[in-house]
C-alpha cells in the first residue's frame, strides 16, 4: 500500500474541493494514483447526489462574462467557500456564464438545457456536485445588451463574493468599470428618484415626518425638514446621487457626465443575499467528515 502524505491529499482537495477524509479515502484506495482518485470520488458523488438536493447552497461565486454586446452575470452556488474556490467550481462557472451570455436563455430553466462540452449546463451541475460533494445550483442570472455607443463595466469583489455590471451610454469603459465598483462598494437600492416606488416614498415621508414631530419641532417647519431629510434619504439609495466613493465632491451622475456619458442600467449580486444559512459548528464539519 502506498504512503499517502498530507500534501497529496492537499493538492487533491484543491482540485477537487472535497473533504479531507474524502480525498484521503480516494488517494489509499488508488493506491495514490491522483487521476484514478478524482474518478473514484466521481463514481462515489454519483450515489450521493440525489441525497444533496435538500442541503443549503448559500456560497459560490458570481461572475460576468461578455459576448459581443451581451453581457450576463451569472451567480453559481455552493454549501461551502471551500468549495467555491476550488479549480472544478470556477471551471465551471467559467462554462455556465460563458454559455448563458452567448445563448442569452430566457430563464433558469432554459439556462439548464444550455449546451456544455459535459452535455448540458444541468448535467455540468450535477457532475461537480458528485466531484466536491456538495450541492452545486444555478441561482440566478441577468442579461444585459448594449449598442454600440453604449460600454459595459464590470467589478468582481473578493474574487467574485460581490459582483457588478453597469451600462453607460456615451462613456468609455473606464469610466464604466469606475462605477461598477463604486455599485459594489455602496449597493444602491434604485438608479435614480424616478424608479423609487411611490408607497416607498409615502412610508418614507410618514415615518420622517413622525420623527420630526417627536423631537417637539414647530408643525410649520416640520414638512420643510421632512423634505430635506428625505432628499438625504434618496441620495443614500439612489445610485445617480451617491457621493462617487472616489471623488465625494461630486455625485456619480455628475462624474459620469464630466466623461460625457449617462448611466442606463445596474445590476448587483452579492453572493448568498437572502438565502438562509445553515450554522454548522467547526466539531460537527469534522463529525460528519469521520462518519463519511
Amino acid at each position: 500500500m502506498a504512503k499517502i502524505s498530507a500534501s497529496q491529499v492537499m493538492q487533491l482537495r484543491k482540485k477537487t474541493g472535497v473533504g479531507m477524509m474524502d480525498a484521503k479515502k480516494a488517494l489509499v484506495a488508488t493506491d495514490g494514483d491522483f487521476d484514478k482518485a478524482i474518478d473514484v470520488l466521481r463514481e462515489k458523488g454519483v450515489a450521493k447526489a440525489e441525497k444533496k438536493s435538500d442541503r443549503v447552497a448559500a456560497n459560490g461565486l458570481a461572475t460576468i462574462a461578455v459576448s459581443g454586446n451581451t453581457a450576463a452575470i451569472v451567480e453559481i452556488n455552493s454549501e461551502t467557500d471551500f468549495v467555491a474556490t476550488s479549480d472544478p467550481f470556477k471551471a465551471l462557472v467559467k462554462r455556465v456564464s460563458d454559455a448563458i451570455a452567448a445563448s442569452k436563455p430566457a430563464d433558469v430553466d432554459a439556462a439548464l438545457a444550455l449546451k456544455t462540452d459535459k452535455g448540458t449546463v444541468k448535467d455540468d451541475l450535477i457532475e461537480t456536485t458528485q466531484v466536491t460533494g456538495e450541492k452545486v445550483t444555478l441561482r440566478r442570472f441577468e442579461i444585459v445588451e448594449k449598442s454600440d455607443d453604449e460600454s459595459f463595466g464590470s467589478y468582481l469583489h473578493n474574487g467574485g463574493l460581490i459582483g457588478s455590471l453597469v451600462l453607460l451610454k456615451g462613456a468609455d469603459e473606464a469610466t464604466a468599470k469606475d462605477i461598477a465598483m463604486h455599485v459594489a462598494a455602496t449597493n444602491p437600492e434604485y438608479l435614480n428618484k424616478a424608479e423609487v416606488p411611490a408607497d416607498r416614498l409615502a412610508h418614507e415621508r410618514e415615518v420622517l415626518k413622525q420623527e420630526a414631530l417627536n423631537e417637539g419641532k414647530p408643525e410649520k417647519i416640520v414638512e420643510k425638514m421632512v423634505e430635506g431629510r428625505l432628499h438625504k434619504f434618496l441620495a443614500e439609495i439612489c445610485l445617480e446621487d451617491q457621493d462617487f466613493v472616489k471623488d465625494p465632491d461630486q455625485t456619480v451622475a455628475k462624474y459620469v457626465a464630466s466623461k460625457g456619458g449617462s448611466i442606463v442600467k445596474f445590476v448587483r449580486y452579492e453572493v448568498g443575499e437572502g438565502i438562509e444559512k445553515k450554522q454548522d459548528s467547526f466539531e460537527d464539519e469534522v463529525r460528519e467528515q469521520l462518519n463519511n
